[in-house]
């Protein structure tokens, strides 16, 4: 027996395996890669103990200051679970993001948004898995519980372009566009939210954007409280972000479309325009009013069923709001009528 041979092709065989492993290891990995950094916003070099980004290693404001939420300041103005606007456990880890996803005042309809580089670009072409867990923060006092308002549209941009937002720069004007988002309006102050989706990259996109990309007139709302009743009243929205993914894998990203569970909602519109009849499909007993551009009350009453329609033939061509309130709970949807 030639000793020497058979270590010598031992010896050749065991590398030939590790190689083999390490190949594929390396190529399964390239494959479930998450291409967001720091996607649980756990990394930090310290613990701030102030509202805004301040020590989050990676990621920056696109426009105003989102605040990251940390375990380390519990109780303080961005601590977790307590913090300035809501009691909130992180999906995983120790931290999250929270940030302005809707304002109801001003002609500026200020929003917050959060950017991250990716670790490699897009490939023009290919088909990207995206994913992201949300929840509706709300704030208040003893006597008002919850002053703050929900919204729809929460989502993922993706850019190539890099965009630090720094104190005294112009708002941006509203890009009412985004490649994932939910359309439904994120309204679970309880539990996270699995916000997924997928698309097919048109460009070699660098950067990701997260927030609310659409302006009021595009964006839904629910109220936690009556704004007739409740001051101070703040029309605000606040979500917390927390676990994104970004992979070109399917199973490289909690997408869940078959567990997710879909939120029944109140009214729903159609056609959306409209030029003869408006159908809504909502509860019994609801309440509703139409305001017009100007705020003026066109229609209103209360639905006998689950689905009645309104009249929109002789009405005026443009954008209108339909206010929902059953049970104290007020939605606020978009229409348009048109010829």
């Amino acid at each position: 027996m030639n000793t020497t041979y058979t270590a010598y092709t031992k010896h050749g065989f065991m590398h030939a395996v590790a190689l083999m492993a390490a190949v594929f290891c390396t190529t399964n990995t390239a494959h479930t890669q998450n291409l967001i950094p720091n996607a649980g916003f756990e990394e930090t070099d310290t613990c701030v103990t102030t509202l805004g980004p301040g020590g989050l290693e990676d990621w920056y404001s696109a426009y105003l200051h989102f605040d990251r939420l940390q375990a380390c300041n519990n109780g303080g103005a961005n601590g977790l679970p307590m913090n300035a606007f809501t009691y909130q456990e992180p999906f995983e880890g120790g931290s999250c993001i929270g940030l302005y996803t809707y304002y109801q005042s001003g002609v500026e309809q200020q929003r917050e948004w959060a950017m991250v580089p990716l670790l490699e670009p897009l490939v023009v072409g290919q088909t990207y898995y995206c994913s992201f867990r949300a929840n509706a923060g709300f704030g208040g006092n003893a006597q008002y519980p919850q002053i703050w308002l929900a919204s729809n549209n929460i989502g993922m941009l993706f850019t190539t372009y890099d965009r630090h937002w720094y104190q005294g720069d112009a708002y941006p004007a509203p890009l009412n566009t985004a490649h994932v988002l939910r359309t439904q309006v994120l309204a679970d102050t309880v539990g996270w939210t699995l916000v997924s989706g997928s698309f097919v990259a048109d460009s070699a996109y660098t950067y990701l954007m997260m927030g609310n990309f659409f302006s009021n007139a595009l964006t839904d709302t629910v109220h936690f409280a009556d704004p007739d009743s409740v001051f101070p009243w703040y029309p605000r929205g606040y979500t917390l972000i927390d676990a994104v993914c970004v992979s070109p894998n399917p199973d490289g990203c909690d997408l869940g479309q078959d567990v997710e569970e879909v939120q029944e909602e109140s009214g729903i519109l159609f056609p959306n325009p409209a030029s003869d009849q408006l159908f809504i499909a909502g509860r019994t007993g609801v309440e509703y009013q139409v305001l017009d551009a100007l705020g003026r009350a066109i229609a209103q009453g209360r639905a006998l069923n689950g689905h009645w329609a309104v009249d929109v033939r002789t009405w005026p061509r443009g954008a209108y709001i339909m206010r929902l309130e059953t049970a104290g709970r007020l939605e606020v949807r978009k229409f348009v009528v048109a010829d």
